[in-house]
């Protein structure tokens, strides 16, 4: 079965090593307003918004990465907005840190149509995969901020030639 919504555990080796850690506030908030305005500030993923969720705010940047396990390369392949529960999804760890576990699951077994076993044999094995990933240091390529387009991101992308 296809999921919707997935996790992506980022290798502890590469943690705090991505766009916003390389970039200034103010061009994150280039970035992460464009994602929101392309997505008509809703979760790209179950259309729902945070505030409905009880936050104060939408919809949250989060960055996709594609690993490449034979060279150790994590590449940034794009942007999504995400309401706050798909996000904690996507980073599970850390929401299972802070004692989301249910919501997590719950939301995952929402948007994905999976029951309760199934949703966590996929959790099972995403922190399987994140524990082999996390024994390797990692080439981290961010490139992409340079395709992500509009002027305002000209001098910022110089950084990355």
């Amino acid at each position: 079965m296809k999921k919707k919504l997935t996790i992506e555990l980022v290798p502890s080796t590469s943690w705090y090593d991505n766009v916003r850690s390389k970039v200034t506030p103010d061009e994150w908030d280039v970035i992460r307003l464009k994602c929101y305005d392309i997505a008509n500030n809703k979760c790209e993923i179950c259309c729902d918004i945070g505030k409905n969720q009880g936050f104060n705010h939408n919809v949250e940047c989060h960055e996709i990465w594609e690993y490449d396990d034979d060279k150790y390369t994590q590449t940034l392949i794009g942007f999504i907005a995400l309401c706050p529960r798909c996000h904690k999804v996507k980073h599970c760890g850390l929401a299972f840190m802070n004692g989301e576990e249910d919501l997590v699951i719950n939301h995952m077994m929402l948007v994905n149509g999976m029951d309760d076993f199934d949703t966590r044999e996929y959790v099972v094995e995403a922190f399987k995969e994140h524990r082999l990933r996390s024994k390797h240091e990692w080439i981290v390529d961010v490139s992409y901020v340079k395709e992500y387009g509009k002027s305002d991101l000209d001098k910022m992308c110089e950084r990355f030639e």
